[in-house]
């Protein structure tokens, strides 16, 4: 058997589905021999004592199990270190989110030599925030810009998109607090005819507010999330193809 219970004949015909080609199982034992000692030792190897940013994102995989497919989320964590080099430090199946499964996480990189992180940016994933804290009390917990945009434009028309968008960049955007305030008030005015949409940001208020509390050049990277999108963006190039058998019981 091998990583995540795939049998030689589960990779075998998970490539003929995805690729079109046929494989045998022989190079399939060489192959996956040669991969998961690269693998284990990738998910295992140190890391940084300190990190200036962490970035939690999901994506989803289509996992084929018996004679259903369902969707799994699986959580990447990028890093950025003091010389803002990017590092991903691992990759999670989410098959059970909550406070304990974070803490594990987090577990997980204090032992693999984690000592402390400035900020760390995520969508409001249950038990992230108290795992966190558990290995840096001190870290600031940042809810991403992002994932709340996305959140509140469920809830207003496509039409509106740009527009709805446009104005909100300006409040998280702005050069200052008292002028994100100010942006503020007219975005709930403007957009009152949606409370859905306003309501996302009134409940989250607080985490744009904390964005100021620092310079523009923190402020900058909190809010914009390209690394880690552009991280998944790879990881659907692959998992697009089709779907993954799942551990055979």
């Amino acid at each position: 058997m091998y990583a995540r219970g795939m049998s030689q004949r589960d990779i075998a015909r998970t490539i003929e589905d995805i690729y079109g080609f046929e494989i045998s199982r022989e190079t399939v034992s060489t192959l996956t021999d040669r991969v998961i000692e690269t693998a284990l030792e990738w998910q295992n190897r140190p890391l940084k004592k300190f990190y200036t940013f962490l970035f939690v994102d999901c994506l989803y995989v289509s996992v084929r199990k018996e004679m259903e497919t369902k969707s799994c989320a699986v959580y990447v964590i990028l890093g950025y270190d003091v010389n803002g080099v990017k590092d991903i430090l691992g990759l999670w199946i989410g098959e059970a989110e909550g406070k304990h499964y974070w803490m594990q996480i987090f577990d997980e990189i204090k032992g693999r030599g984690v000592e402390d992180v400035l900020f760390i940016s995520m969508d409001g994933v249950s038990g992230l925030e108290e795992g966190a804290r558990s290995i840096c009390k001190d870290v600031v917990v940042q809810r991403c810009i992002v994932h709340l945009i996305r959140n509140s434009v469920k809830y207003i028309p496509s039409k509106d998109y740009k527009a709805f968008t446009a104005q909100l960049k300006k409040v998280y955007g702005s050069s200052s607090l008292k002028a994100a305030q100010a942006e503020f008030e007219r975005f709930q005015q403007t957009w009152s005819q949606y409370p859905g949409a306003v309501d996302v940001w009134v409940r989250n208020w607080q985490h744009v507010e904390q964005l100021f509390n620092y310079g523009s050049a923190v402020h900058k990277v909190l809010y914009t999330t390209n690394s880690i999108e552009a991280v998944n963006s790879s990881f659907r190039k692959v998992t697009k193809k089709g779907s993954f058998p799942g551990k055979r019981q």
